[in-house]
């Protein structure tokens, strides 16, 4: 269905190492060869209770991709924003791409676009489109970083995909690519709550700052949800942290690290050692009402995560403060991988790409 071309847009984008800043800044460019006035809203920038429509005929939200779901920065946005008039709306993810030899790998959005798109509909929009992007994945906690031939060349292919959305976004047309994959997203959708509940959580309490950290408070400026305090003269991540990756891949002096044995080692102190010793010992009480609770999965479940919330803020605290001896730091770095030089880091945004549909070239040109 065509519903006529459109005159003036709006795109919000949150990004943490660029991926979604891209996709907008490239939708942003090929709507204006076209014709279309595009205003471009950084989501970090704004305060929700001030969110604006303005005279656009259209809007465009694009952030990335946080355990298969939007980040909560994002959701807040959305769920801030103002009612609407029918007026018609697009949104697009990030999500992480791979590549093996020549194949480009996609990501899983989860339910990242659909949980938002509810919200619009709700709040009076019109859904026009709803689209993926499978941009390099930047999440070094879990994988090193993509060269930067491979990330290019993803980055490249997205490129153009996005341009060709945005051409179908102004000229009126639909565009609901992210229904293809509708059926794994939602077979996910439970991995997401259980992320937007414990997991992001356990990822805030899994960064900090190694003996190369020299206090110039990049980190600290650039953290676009004021996640990050001075704590002990050294940067302290605290639960507003939403693992976006811009403190670590930005940092000057590679300074900033995953603790991944510290993480795994209160994880195995905590479930093995503390609670199967409990389990078992409440069950040696032969309490049947009590058997029962303890046998229902998802009621251990919430009872494990929080216990494991409770001594991974503990101990990160602790870890925090014994930083300041050499052989302790030392010992937490020999136990990170992003310590490691071949662990590579990733930061789209210091990328340039040229135009490549034939209406920018020839902008450019003339």
């Amino acid at each position: 269905m065509n519903d006529g071309p459109v005159q003036n847009a709006r795109i919000y984008y949150f990004s943490g190492t660029g991926n979604a800043q891209w996709i907008s800044q490239w939708m942003a460019a090929s709507m204006q060869v076209h014709g279309t006035t595009v205003q471009l809203e950084n989501i970090d920038k704004l305060r929700a209770q001030s969110n604006q429509t303005g005279p656009a005929d259209l809007i465009g939200i694009c952030a990335p991709t946080h355990g298969f779901n939007f980040p909560p920065v994002v959701l807040r946005f959305v769920m801030n924003f103002p009612q609407g008039k029918k007026q018609k709306v697009f949104i697009c993810n990030t999500r992480a791409g791979m590549k093996a030899g020549r194949i480009f790998l996609p990501g899983l959005s989860g339910i990242a676009l659909l949980l938002t798109a509810l919200i619009m509909c709700l709040k009076g929009y019109r859904i026009v489109g709803l689209r993926p992007f499978d941009m390099p994945s930047n999440w070094i906690s879990i994988h090193p970083g993509l060269k930067e031939k491979v990330a290019r060349s993803i980055m490249l292919r997205c490129k153009t995909k996005a341009e060709s959305f945005a051409q179908k976004m102004v000229s009126g047309k639909k565009d609901f690519r992210a229904l293809y994959d509708i059926v794994q997203d939602l077979l996910i959708a439970p991995i997401s709550l259980g992320y937007y509940m414990i997991g992001r959580f356990i990822f805030a309490k899994s960064f900090y700052a190694d003996q190369h950290c020299t206090n110039c408070g990049l980190c600290i400026k650039n953290c676009p949800v004021n996640a990050i305090q001075m704590v002990e003269q050294r940067p302290y991540w605290t639960y507003q942290c939403e693992s976006c990756m811009r403190c670590m891949n930005t940092c000057p002096e590679r300074a900033i690290q995953t603790a991944h044995g510290f993480v795994f080692g209160v994880f195995y102190l905590v479930m093995v050692l503390f609670l199967n010793q409990l389990w078992a010992w409440l069950l040696q009480l032969n309490n049947l009402q009590l058997n029962q609770l303890i046998h229902h999965n998802w009621l251990r479940f919430t009872i494990e995560s929080v216990v494991v919330l409770f001594f991974l803020l503990l101990a990160y605290r602790i870890m925090h403060s014994l930083l300041r001896f050499k052989w302790f730091e030392q010992l937490i770095r020999l136990t990170s991988l992003t310590s490691y030089r071949f662990w590579r880091r990733f930061y789209g945004k210091k990328y340039r790409f040229a135009p490549t549909t034939r209406d920018q070239q020839e902008s450019v040109s003339g």
